[in-house]
Parts: C-alpha cells; structure tokens; sequence
C-alpha cells in the first residue's frame, strides 16, 4: 500500500477502522468520520458506536505517520452525561500504518486504544466491547531501530541503567558513561539513551537529566535483544563436590579479581532459589580458562558435564558482582536473569521467581516499577 501523505493515511486509517467495527456483528448503526473538524481538532478520525440498550462509545482517533512511544500523552475525554441515565463514553485512540508492540504497551499503559494498516488493534471499552487482533504482518516495512541493543556495547549501558545500586538514580550522559564497564564512547551512550528515551524507557528529570521510568520494560526490551549464544559453552567434569568445589571456586575468585563468577542457574540459587540442578555455571574470562581447570581439577568433556563454563564475548556481565562473604561472587541479578532465561531447562522457570523475588522487591522498594 503506498501512503503519500497524511491524508492518505487518515483515509486508510479510516477505512481499516470500519473494517474492524463491521466483524462484529452486533455493533449496529455506527459511524465513522474522517477529519470531524478541521479548522480546530485535536484528533483526525471520530467514531460513534451505539452499544445496544446502553451508553454511546466515541472513539477519537489520532493518526500518526511517524507513532513513538514518547509522544503518547495522557489524557481525560470527559464522558458525557445525559437525563436518561445513558452516557457518551469517549475512548481516545492512537492509529498508524504499523504499531509495534513497546507502542501497542504504552499506549495501554496510557489508557489509549491502537490500530494499525495491518488490521492489529487493541479497542476496549470496560463492559462494553473489546476487538483485539495481533500477529498480522505489516503492510509497510517497520522502521529501523536507532539502536542495536544486542551488542555487548549497548549492554553495557543497560546494564548501568538497570542494576541495584543504580535504581531511581538520575542521571547525565556523561556520569552513564562513567558507569559502563567496560569503557564506551559518549557517542555510543548518545545514541542509545536517545533511542530509549523515544521509546518510553527513559525521560528527562524535571532538575535535569534523566532517569528510567520503566525498568520493567526495559529489561523486558533488552531481555529480547541479548545475545547469548554470543558466550562460547564449555562443559567440564570434576570429582570435586559440595564444600570442596565451593572452597576451589573461592580461591579462584582470589585469582582472577572480579572475571569469574558464578551464572545463571548457580548463581539464581543464591539470588532466588527455586530450582535447582546438578550443574555448576560459571562465567570465566578467557585468560583464565586454564586457572579454573587447575583449581577446581576438572577436565573438559564432550557430555556428562557437571560444571558449565561460558566464556563470556565481554566482560561486561562481571558489572556489579554480588558479593557475600569469602565466596565466588555472582553475576548481578540484572545479568542472572537475561542468562537464566536462554540456558535451557527450567531456565525460564528459573528466571520468573527471580524476577518476582528479587528484582520486583527491589524497584518497588526505591519506589519505581
């Protein structure tokens, strides 16, 4: 479908939303009217929907050729009251030649309806009616990223914004730089805080600089875009066992500083135990492959593993260790939980309850979601 400008997209918009209001057949004599007023309007699409023996619904439409996340505002319609007890229910609605789902999340999130050229909508009214339809491919190419956040540089300025020592902290671009482990240029830490500030993860402080307004979604974002498969598995057999492997491990952490550390399901054990296995994962710089063997007298195998090591592609997931006692420290829980949930298993199991027993408990007690 070729849209040249924003009355052609107003036009389609309006024959889609028609579309979706005729499958269902017990929605009688509505009326949908393209630019109702347009010497002075705030919205481009108005639809009125008699919903039998009770209120009227009027659906304001706002098309937009360009929909970020940033730009849904929140807004009142004031519903209408009328003698005979009935009511005008106004539901404000965003529409667009594709929706992607941050959008689809923030415009809920927001109270607004949604649709798009593809005919995916989400258009509710509380004891009224709901019309939701997901999964259609679009009928233009979705717009690019402005940002990859699955390269290791990416993660590591997600993984400052989204840590518990950083949770509520207000930020400038600059003190974010400072943070990233390892070191990435101010360019980087632009682009990427510019693409997340236009989808809603981020927005500016009203002091200054900026904050996460959604670590939920945010982690669910990157959570998406992580690459795992990026760190090089290796299994590992040892006869050592329980205290034994515990005390090797120890004095391995005393080798190699802050580049080992345990991952995953081992380190979910200590973060959030729920499941548990055989297996030790561990997270292992490179250099120090040959120090783990020696210390923990393992050799590498083919199958029947009991220690697995990843050999992480940046040593960015050793970014805020969690160290208790004399122990190997852990990944950051913020790094257990993107791990746990491409290691297989119950890895997803795994990561669900740390989400809800450690990583929910710590945003709600800063205050944040």
């Amino acid at each position: 479908m070729n849209i040249q400008s924003k009355a052609d997209l107003e036009k389609a918009l309006s024959a889609m939303l028609r579309e979706l209001l005729s499958g269902v057949q017990w929605l009688h004599d509505w009326r949908v009217s393209q630019n109702p007023a347009p010497a002075d309007r705030a919205f481009d699409i108005h639809a009125t929907i008699p919903i039998p023996h009770r209120d009227t619904v009027e659906l304001w439409v706002e098309c937009q050729t360009q929909p970020r996340p940033s730009r849904i505002p929140s807004v009142n319609l004031n519903n209408r009251f009328h003698g005979n007890g009935k009511r005008t229910v106004r539901v404000p609605v965003l529409a667009a030649s594709y929706i992607s789902d941050r959008l689809a999340e923030v415009c809920e999130s927001h109270g607004w309806g949604w649709f798009d050229l593809a005919g995916n909508c989400r258009l509710s009214v509380p004891g009224a009616f709901l019309i939701e339809r997901r999964g259609n491919p679009p009928v233009h190419q979705p717009p690019k990223p402005t940002a990859n956040l699955g390269t290791a540089e990416s993660a590591r300025v997600i993984r400052a914004l989204l840590v518990a020592q950083n949770i509520g902290k207000r930020w400038s671009q600059r003190e974010l730089q400072n943070h990233c482990q390892p070191g990435v240029s101010l360019g980087l830490v632009n682009k990427v805080v510019l693409y997340l500030r236009e989808q809603a993860f981020l927005a500016d402080d009203r002091n200054g600089g900026f904050r996460v307004q959604d670590y939920l979604g945010l982690l669910t974002a990157w959570r998406a875009a992580y690459r795992f498969d990026r760190q090089v598995r290796r299994g590992y057999f040892t006869l050592k066992t329980g205290r034994q492997l515990t005390e090797r491990l120890q004095s391995l952490g005393a080798i190699t500083g802050t580049h080992a550390a345990y991952a995953s399901f081992s380190a979910a054990e200590f973060q959030a135990p729920h499941v548990r296995q055989p297996k030790t994962w561990l997270f292992v710089a490179s250099e120090y492959e040959e120090a783990f063997a020696e210390a923990t007298e393992a050799k590498p195998v083919d199958s029947g593993e009991n220690l697995v090591v990843l050999i992480p592609e940046d040593t960015g997931v050793f970014y805020q260790q969690e160290v208790v006692g004399d122990r190997l420290a852990c990944t950051n829980p913020i790094q257990t939980y993107v791990d746990l949930l491409h290691s297989g298993g119950r890895g997803q199991e795994a990561a669900a309850a740390l989400l809800e027993q450690n990583l929910k408990p710590a945003w709600k007690a800063k205050g944040v979601s």
